[in-house]
């Protein structure tokens, strides 16, 4: 989970203590206290209509879980591209994605509760009996504990704490004996290895069957975790601790904490994001509420709600008054650096942040998460789902978008705090936008890139874990719902955990460390669940009134800077100097920088390299206004890097079954037609003969007037073209030779030319991977006729054609689409020799920081000279009028809602960043200090 917080300020509420068993329990019913409460800016939505969105979640779910129990379990999970489960090693790695896969059919597990709450007990009773005889936890495979934890253990406890519950109504789960839970207390011995640290911080990975630093565990060498990792285990270990009795799991993990607390920085409150497991050294000093720190604040004021011990609550208010100092820029959440928590450490937002308003709702300050709600629901209606990153002017920084569940969960919390009809029409239009966009005949598929609409074959446990859950809950009455959801609180991954723990097996000392490290004022902290009268002060329209302004922040604003701005005008001072002004031959350009402590250095090639050493900045205000700039050069050199590389493109299958669901992302061609430029084209496909297309066609009559499907290999690229064209064929994809290669593991490349002139080719060429191409060959094999799109970006589905052919089994058929690729290569052959060619920047120009860094590309022994296409685009979304008037973005950039076949659509704006940007920027906050 994640965070994102809006404006300043705490929640209003009775400063005195209550009994905190007292306390633990209306903590958690406080999210449900203001239901009778709505504003009157939207329409009540009838009981009908929530119903029946009820019932849509409900079919939706089990299009999900079906698919999964037929075509993956015993797997971890789904691929719902391929329609088969994915089995760790039998795949190609994920990187650290794949820790989370221990061969122990995690999605099930994950899927326990959701079960119960959707009310399906017989299938709830089936699961557990599954899971009883088919789990096996003592498998050798190294897993991320975290992951570990908060999916499999809490999916365990969850599992247990319902069917208890089942057992005692008296109708299922007569035969239940504590399977479950025996499981877990298994399970949380296995973990508790991970734990042997001098700090007691655990390792983040171990071997569930060998455990950590034996050789055959091949783990236990790590020396740093991620803050959120150490400090998610509190109410898994401590329910497990309450259940059973064995007090160790409770131990270790507040000593966990305790230790987290300790090594906070002392003058701003803050934790950074990485820390090293043996010292306790901050190895990266940025801070913020969303990857790598979020659930760690989520525990600290969920454990005291579940288990009471005041302590908890005051470390989270501690946090909370710091976040919301620093970190809250309303309505944006940005890193800072612990050291110097006023000067921003980066420019973009992850997606995790958006459970930040739920928890502010627990919190009891609504006002905040009202507003930061509002800003991720506007980028969301841009872009049909959350990126998995924004730039803080609102543009895609990373495309991805697995299925995160966060700002469901928000919006369901924030329906339960004000009542306001509101969000039903947000939880609506999530529901939409997975229907539209996401499902497929197999599942629901991830997006790979949410400005081309491509999939990614993957469908992570979490989806049906979380959402489902939170969407059923937000259009659910209570006598909906089987049991009384207000007895239990959510972990992080959604599993249920029930209130009375807090009164159970307690034999944890209860040492408040929290004073030791800090003067506490108890007027800081809020002691009991905050009064909704307060909340909402006799204004019906409070909610809106405080959405309104947010309308068309996305579209229209420009958040950074925009202060700092205004501020210059009313004291009649110039604005800050913006990078995409900055000229290095300006001698008054120059004079700003010196004042913003950064310097300038002229490079033996022509270039300029920029360096900000805050401490000779004139001033803090400068200081700051120099980081900004620092950051605004790196985006823009990033930029203009990715300008010069054509982005990639679709190859969307629309006929019967598919019917546009399967979208695959497709390398493109350095000749024939930009499909960017030019209208999109469409046609049934037919494979050539011979099949590498490298002499003339034997079968120009089956490629005539279609897309030819030609294998790579043994000739160029551009003589492939020119004998299908010559053949009578509209367009050509290229399929890979190399059997299993993926756009998940190899990075996507263009088709170059042969050298020579290419203007003879008139027909759109696009590359597919060999697990993509195997989409439309099996759908050749299982349909004969099969009509794709060559596109820019995915268009969306004709609903008259859709509505022509009768409706498809779950079998039909298998769609693949994959991520926006991290670099590309220009490839002439099948061998591919590196050529290295690096990007300069000239004084004349643009000067970046330190752009040595050069673009890889591959060729063929044999010469090219592809043409180069430099495009310059102004960054979107900067703001240029100084007197309030905000101008619209120079290029404007696609419509949230792809266009329909056969209209003219924009070309797609940047490819997926890069990581390296953001760890140049942290080194050299590191270096400078900052």
């Amino acid at each position: 989970m994640s965070e994102a917080g809006g404006g300043r300020g705490s929640g209003s509420s009775v400063p005195q203590r209550a009994p905190w068993s007292l306390v633990a329990a209306t903590a958690a019913l406080c999210l449900v206290s203001a239901t009778s409460v709505w504003t009157a800016g939207a329409a009540p939505m009838s009981r009908e209509e929530k119903q029946k969105l009820g019932n849509q979640v409900l079919e939706m779910f089990d299009h999900a879980y079906g698919n999964y129990m037929e075509h993956a379990y015993p797997a971890d999970e789904l691929m719902p591209l391929t329609c088969r489960g994915r089995v760790r090693g039998q795949e190609p790695s994920r990187g650290d994605v794949d820790d989370a896969l221990g061969k122990f059919s995690l999605t099930l597990i994950d899927s326990l509760d959701t079960l119960v709450v959707l009310n399906k007990t017989k299938e709830f009773e089936d699961a557990v009996r599954k899971v009883l005889r088919d789990v096996n936890l003592d498998n050798d495979v190294v897993v991320s504990v975290f992951e570990t934890n908060i999916r499999v253990l809490g999916g365990l406890l969850g599992g247990h704490s319902l069917a208890i519950m089942l057992k005692e109504k008296g109708e299922y789960m007569q035969w239940y004996n504590d399977e479950l839970l025996q499981m877990a207390k298994q399970l949380g011995y296995k973990l508790l290895p991970a734990f042997n640290t001098t700090s007691g911080l655990p390792y983040p990975r171990i071997n569930l069957k060998f455990g950590i630093r034996k050789p055959e565990a091949r783990t236990g060498t790590e020396t740093d975790t991620c803050t959120a990792c150490a400090g998610t285990l509190i109410l898994e270990f401590a329910a497990l601790s309450r259940f059973t009795g064995a007090t160790i799991f409770e131990e270790y993990a507040r000593k966990a904490l305790d230790f987290l607390w300790e090594k906070r920085q002392r003058s701003s409150n803050l934790v950074g994001v990485t820390i090293n497991i043996h010292t306790g050294d901050w190895v990266r000093k940025d801070s913020g509420v969303g990857a790598g720190i979020d659930s760690y604040y989520e525990y600290l004021l969920k454990a005291y709600v579940l288990l009471g011990d005041d302590s908890f609550l005051e470390r989270f208010n501690t946090h909370y008054d710091a976040i919301m100092r620093y970190i809250s820029q309303p309505p944006l959440l940005l890193d800072v650096h612990i050291h110097k928590p006023m000067l921003n450490a980066r420019t973009w937002m992850d997606a995790l942040l958006a459970f930040f308003p739920g928890l502010q709702v627990l919190k009891g300050d609504i006002r905040p998460a009202i507003e930061t709600h509002e800003m991720l629901y506007q980028v969301i209606k841009k872009h049909n789902f959350l990126p998995e990153a924004f730039t803080t002017d609102f543009r895609v920084h990373w495309a991805q978008h697995p299925l995160r569940p966060e700002f469901a969960e928000s919006t369901y919390f924030l329906y339960k705090a004000t009542g306001d009809p509101y969000y039903l029409e947000v939880g609506k239009t999530l529901i939409e936008n997975l229907n539209k966009y996401a499902r497929v005949p197999c599942g629901f598929a991830a997006m790979k890139d949410v400005r081309t609409g491509s999939h990614e074959d993957r469908m992570d446990s979490f989806f049906l874990a979380e959402m489902f859950k939170y969407l059923y809950l937000l259009f659910a009455d209570k006598e909906d719902i089987i049991f009384d959801i207000e007895d239990y609180i959510f972990t992080t991954e959604a599993h249920l955990l029930p209130l009375w723990l807090s009164t159970t097996n307690q034999r944890v000392s209860k040492k408040n460390t929290t004073s030791e490290y800090t003067e506490l004022d108890d007027s800081n902290f809020d002691w009991t669940c905050p009064n909704t009268q307060i909340l909402f002060p006799n204004d019906p329209l409070y909610a809106q009134s405080i959405r309104e302004p947010l309308k068309n922040v996305v579209d229209k604003s420009c958040p950074r800077g925009i202060i700092r701005v205004e501020e210059s005008l009313r004291s009649g001072a110039k604005p800050p100097l913006r990078a995409r002004d900055f000229m290095a031959t300006n001698p008054e350009h120059l004079e700003i920088l010196k004042k913003m402590g950064v310097s300038l250095i002229h490079l033996k090639d022509g270039r300029v390299q920029l360096v900000q050493h805050a401490i000779q900045a004139a001033s803090s205000i400068d200081a700051e206004d120099g980081l900004r700039f620092m950051q605004e050069m790196i985006e823009l050199s990033s930029q203009q890097q990715k300008e010069q590389q054509l982005p990639p493109r679709a190859v969307q299958i629309i006929s019967h079954p598919f019917f546009g669901r399967v979208v695959l992302t497709a390398g493109p061609a350095q000749f024939g037609p930009d499909l960017s430029k030019h209208k999109e084209t469409r046609g049934f496909v037919a494979s050539s003969k011979p099949y590498n297309g490298c002499s003339e066609l034997t079968n120009p009559e089956a490629v005539m007037g279609k897309i030819a499907l030609i294998q790579r290999g043994q000739c160029m690229f551009a003589e492939k073209a020119r004998n299908i064209q010559n053949a009578g064929a509209i367009g050509g994809i290229v399929i890979d030779d190399n059997e299993g290669s993926s756009s998940d593991t190899a990075p996507l490349f263009q088709m170059a030319g042969d050298g020579k002139d290419t203007d003879d080719i008139k027909i759109p060429m696009l590359f597919l991977f060999s697990k993509e191409g195997s989409i439309i060959l099996d759908a050749i094999r299982e349909y004969e006729e099969v009509e794709v799109l060559l596109s820019d970006k995915a268009k969306d589905r004709d609903p008259e054609i859709e509505n022509e052919e009768p409706p498809s089994s779950e079998n039909d058929s298998q769609s693949a689409a994959q991520t926006a690729p991290r670099s590309q290569e220009t490839d002439l052959f099948d061998q591919e020799s590196p050529e290295e060619s690096s990007v300069s920047s000239h004084p004349e120009s643009l000067s970046p920081v330190d752009t040595d860094s050069a673009a890889s590309l591959s060729s063929s022994e044999q010469d090219s000279n592809p043409t180069e296409n430099h495009e310059t685009t102004s960054l979107d979304g900067e703001c240029t009028d100084l007197d309030n008037q905000l101008q619209e973005q120079s290029e404007t950039e696609e419509d949230s809602n792809p266009n329909v076949w056969g209209k003219k659509v924009q070309p797609i704006d940047s490819i997926l960043a890069d990581w390296n940007e953001d760890i140049e920027a942290f080194e050299m906050m590191d270096k400078d200090e900052l």
